[in-house]
């Protein structure tokens, strides 16, 4: 395995993790701003008003693309430890 391999699995990784962070992020901080802008509008600056519609959003996010995570990050897997066998196969 030279550099380049490694640079296109680190390249996979960082795609893989963006794929599953990032709707559940983007959901958290669509939820927090207009959750925000709710407060600014009615005046209560409640800190912890914003905790509860959050969790709730980014929970019902994980559980409707749960699915979609697990099989990205299984074909993830399997891609990778095929590389592994690969190497060990090479070396043997």
């Amino acid at each position: 395995m030279n550099e380049g391999d490694l640079a296109v699995l680190a390249r996979e990784a960082l795609i893989v993790m963006l794929k599953l962070a990032g709707p559940v992020l983007l959901v958290g901080l669509v939820v927090g701003l207009i959750v925000s802008m709710m407060q600014a509008l009615t005046q209560i600056n409640e800190s912890t008003l914003v905790f509860i519609p959050k969790l709730l959003a980014v929970c019902a996010t994980i559980a409707v693309l749960g699915g979609f995570m697990m099989q990205t990050l299984g074909d993830y897997a399997r891609s990778v430890f095929d590389q592994i066998i690969v190497i060990g196969l090479g070396y043997g």
